[in-house]
């Protein structure tokens, strides 16, 4: 029997969770045989995912119906719809929750993007989304934004599960850490239980490497004379994503080796793992699978479209590999201040996180448009 290097994934202590949830997949028994049969043991979901699986599905529109007949505002009618996707996807993963003792089994959902930058907002949305969706195996997804991180530290303090998107630099995941640490000692000051909840940080990658790459691109198509110049900037292309996760698990290893986090730790408390996001390569030069085979490692998750799921069941190649060539990642970034090649990392990183709230805030709109649109055609005269 051919090896399933999903399955072959998770001995190395890293969960593969499917970036992607449509109802079509809940119904078809799709997402049940992912989970039962191929190791996919999560699921995230954000806009731009439900922009694509609601707006040209007629599979919706007998539930947009009832809320048009209900009179339901079309942001309710959005709801109706998401949240009952993610109650069944939950559903589907709950043996996987109960088999893990809570460390998998999760349906990530993600607040409106579009208060990404109000704290009190996020919060107060985050606790609801909990509580009418109705399941223990759901993550609120919360941009890990300079306003969303007080919220992340309260909804954890609410005993609610968290998964921080958008982290694109090594500080703003060290960032993340504190907050979900800080949340977790606020509850335990107020006596209660933190050993059910848990917390993922999602550190993106491909998009990391698309911004750095079309600097170089940019800078090469202007024409460099010097061929160790022009060598000294191809090292970097495709590079810069993995040696900046790389790092970033370095920095996990500390957090949790402190005496802050054992003293958690002792209480039940689990890690908050990091969570590689943005891994489809978005360069058909580069391998399929690079972000999966190059930063496999424990207490790790890898969240795959299904495009890279297929890609990886094919030819993945398994190794533990998130702590290889560390030395060498270090380098790499340090390698950017070169005057030759001259990349802010910082600049970029700010960029990328601003790019990335606009990429979920969109779609986000356009569906309530398509929808809008929808509840026109389906309303009666």
């Amino acid at each position: 029997m051919a090896t399933n290097h999903l399955q072959e994934i998770q001995q190395y202590g890293q969960s593969i969770w499917i970036d992607n949830l449509t109802r079509d997949m809940i119904q078809s028994g799709e997402l049940k045989n992912l989970v039962e049969n191929q190791g996919i043991s999560g699921i995230t979901s954000n806009p731009a995912i439900f922009e694509k699986a609601i707006a040209n599905n007629a599979i919706y529109d007998a539930d947009i119906e009832a809320g048009v007949r209900a009179k339901l505002p079309t942001y309710k009618i959005y709801e109706s719809l998401v949240f009952a996707d993610i109650r069944n996807a939950a559903d589907i993963l709950r043996p996987v929750y109960e088999a893990s003792n809570g460390v998998d089994g999760y349906v990530s959902i993600e607040v409106p993007p579009t208060i990404a930058h109000d704290t009190q907002a996020t919060v107060n949305e985050a606790r609801r989304y909990f509580q009418e969706i109705g399941r223990e195996n759901i993550m609120i997804k919360i941009p890990g934004t300079e306003s969303g991180l007080p919220a992340v530290e309260q909804v954890i303090a609410d005993g609610i599960n968290v998964n921080v998107t958008l982290l694109f630099s090594v500080q703003s995941y060290i960032n993340t850490a504190w907050a979900y640490i800080r949340g977790l000692e606020k509850r335990l000051a107020e006596g209660k239980d933190i050993s059910k909840i848990a917390s993922v940080a999602s550190f993106f990658l491909s998009r990391i490497d698309s911004n750095i790459d079309a600097k170089i691109d940019a800078k090469l198509h202007r024409g460099v004379d010097d061929i160790n110049l022009e060598a000294k900037l191809r090292a970097v292309k495709g590079k810069v994503a993995i040696a900046n996760a790389k790092i970033a698990y370095q920095e996990y290893k500390k957090i949790i080796e402190s005496e802050q986090w054992q003293v958690l730790a002792a209480k039940g408390a689990k890690v908050q793992r990091l969570l590689w996001a943005s891994t489809s390569t978005k360069d058909p030069d580069y391998s399929d699978v690079m972000y999966v085979d190059e930063l496999i490692g424990r207490d790790t998750v890898n969240t795959l479209p299904p495009s890279t799921i297929a890609a990886c069941v094919d030819h993945c190649d398994v190794g533990d590999r998130v702590e290889t060539k560390v030395k060498e990642a270090y380098q790499l970034i340090e390698s950017l201040k070169d005057p030759d090649i001259n990349i802010d990392i910082n600049t970029v990183m700010d960029e990328l996180l601003i790019e990335g709230i606009d990429k979920f805030v969109q779609p986000f709109k356009s569906l309530m448009n398509s929808l809008e649109n929808k509840v026109k055609l389906l309303s009666p005269v």
